[in-house]
C-alpha cells in the first residue's frame, strides 16, 4: 500500500488576529500618554504659579522642546532610533529637572518618575548607561537641596523602580512582537511544507505508477509472448494432432491463470516476500519458457545461494524475462543459455542467445527499465552483440552483494 508523507496541521488563523497588534499599540500609546501628561502638567504648573515673564516663556519653550524633539526619534508604531530618544530625553528633560531644582524663583519643582518610566520602556543595550543616570540625577538634586539621606535615597530608588517598570513593559511588548513574528514565520514555513508535501505526494504517485507499469511490462510482456507463440504452434497443429493441441491448450490455460494471479498481486500491492528461493524461481521461469516456446535453453546455477531482498529477486527475474522475450521477439533465437552465479561479492547474470545480431543497440522501454532496476541497486547492465562463427547476443548483469543482502545476514 502506498504511504504518503504526514501533512502538518495548519496553525489556526486566530493566532494571527489583531490582538497582538492592539496590545503593542496600547502599550506604546500608554507610555506616550504618560509622557504627554508629564510635560503638560509641568507647563500648566509654570503658567499657574508664575507671573508671565520672559523667564516663564523660556521655561515653557524649554518644556515644549524637551517634549517634541525626542519624538523625532520615537513615536508610537514609528520607531526610528531609540538610542537618540533616550539621549535627548535624558539631556533635555533631565536638564529642565535640574533647572527646576536649582532655580529658587521656580516654585513648581519637577519630578522625574514618568521620564524614567519612558526611558526604561525604550531602553536598548546601547543605552544601559542611562540606568544609573535616572537614579543619580534625582538623588543628587535632592541632596543639593539639603534633604536627608533617607529622603534622597527614596527619591533615587523610586526613579530606579519606575525605570525598571518601563524595562519590564518593554520586555512584555517585545515578547508579544517576537511571538507574532514567530507565528508568522511558522505559518510561512507551514505553507512551504504543505507545498513540498503535495509535491512529494505527486512524485510518490508518479513513481508508484511507473513501478507498476514496469512490473506489468516485464511480467505480462514475457508471458504474452509465450502465449502467442504457443497458440501459433497449436493452430498449426490443430488439423494434424488435435490431441497434442488439446494438451497444449490446457497448459496455456494454466499459464494464463498464473499470469492473472500475478497481475492481481502487482496491481493490488499484495506481494510479500516469497518463501521460495531465487534459484527455484529462476528454474521455474526457465522451465515455463522452454515448455511453452519450445526453445532450447541451458541453465547453469553456480555458487551457494544467499538470501537477498525481495526487490533484488524481482529485478533479477524481470531481467531474465525481458532477455528471454527480446531473444525470441526481436532476435528470433532458437537457443538460449542462462548462467547465474552467487559469488562472494556479487550476483552475476549472463543470458546469451543465438538470435540475429543487433547492428545498432537502442534502449527501448524494456531495456531502459532493466537498466534502471539494476542501477538503483548499485549494479550494472551491459547488452552486447557479436558476430563470429555464430551470432551471439549477450545480456550481462552484476549487482554488488553487500547492498542487496537481507537485513541481519552476513
Amino acid at each position: 500500500m502506498v504511504s504518503y508523507p504526514f501533512i502538518p496541521p495548519k496553525v489556526p488563523d486566530l493566532l494571527y488576529d489583531n490582538g497582538m497588534k492592539k496590545t503593542l499599540l496600547f502599550m506604546d500609546w500608554g507610555i506616550f500618554a504618560l509622557r504627554f501628561y508629564h510635560y503638560i502638567l509641568l507647563v500648566s504648573r509654570v503658567l499657574a504659579e508664575s507671573e508671565f515673564s520672559n523667564r516663564t516663556l523660556l521655561n515653557v519653550i524649554w518644556l515644549m522642546i524637551a517634549f517634541v524633539v525626542p519624538m523625532m526619534f520615537w513615536f508610537p508604531q514609528w520607531r526610528v532610533n531609540k538610542v537618540w530618544f533616550c539621549i535627548l530625553e535624558l539631556s533635555l528633560g533631565g536638564s529642565y529637572y535640574l533647572h527646576s531644582v536649582i532655580d529658587p524663583d521656580l516654585t513648581s519643582k519637577a519630578d522625574y518618575l514618568l521620564p524614567s518610566l519612558t526611558i526604561g520602556y525604550l531602553m536598548t543595550r546601547q543605552t544601559l548607561w542611562v540606568i544609573p543616570s535616572v537614579t543619580l540625577i534625582p538623588a543628587l538634586s535632592q541632596f543639593y537641596l539639603g534633604l536627608t539621606w533617607e529622603y534622597t535615597l527614596g527619591v533615587g530608588t523610586d526613579n530606579l523602580l519606575f525605570c525598571f517598570i518601563g524595562i519590564w513593559a518593554s520586555f512584555v511588548a517585545n515578547a508579544y512582537y517576537q511571538k507574532n513574528e514567530l507565528l508568522a514565520e511558522v505559518e510561512q514555513q507551514n505553507k512551504l511544507l504543505t507545498h513540498y508535501t503535495a509535491e512529494i505526494e505527486k512524485m510518490t504517485l508518479l513513481e508508484e505508477r511507473n513501478r507498476i507499469s514496469k512490473e506489468l511490462h516485464d511480467t505480462l510482456g514475457h508471458s504474452f509472448i509465450s502465449l502467442i507463440m504457443s497458440l501459433d504452434a497449436s493452430i498449426a497443429l490443430l488439423d494434424y494432432k488435435p490431441a497434442e493441441v488439446k494438451k497444449r491448450l490446457t497448459h496455456l490455460r494454466e499459464l494464463a491463470a498464473r499470469n492473472l494471479d500475478e497481475m492481481r498481486n502487482i496491481v493490488h500491492e499484495m506481494g510479500e516476500e516469497e518463501e521460495s528461493s531465487l534459484s527455484r524461481q529462476i528454474e521455474a521461469i526457465a522451465a515455463s519458457f522452454q515448455e511453452h516456446t519450445g526453445t532450447d535453453l541451458t541453465l547453469s546455477l553456480l555458487g551457494a545461494e544467499r538470501p537477498v531482498r525481495l526487490e533484488v529477486r524481482q529485478a533479477i527475474l524481470r531481467v531474465i524475462q525481458e532477455s528471454f522475450t527480446n531473444a525470441l521477439k526481436h532476435g528470433k533465437a532458437s537457443r538460449l543459455n542462462l548462467e547465474f552465479t552467487f559469488s562472494e561479492n556479487a550476483l552475476q547474470l549472463v543470458v546469451q542467445n543465438n538470435g540475429n545480431r543487433i547492428d545498432k543497440l537502442e534502449y527501448g522501454f524494456g531495456l531502459t527499465t532493466m537498466k534502471h532496476r539494476i542501477e538503483r541497486l548499485g549494479g550494472s547492465l551491459l547488452v552486447s552483440s557479436e558476430e563470429g562463427a555464430a551470432a551471439v547476443t549477450e545480456v550481462r548483469c552484476e549487482i554488488p552483494l553487500e547492498r542487496v543482502m537481507v537485513h541481519g545476514e552476513n
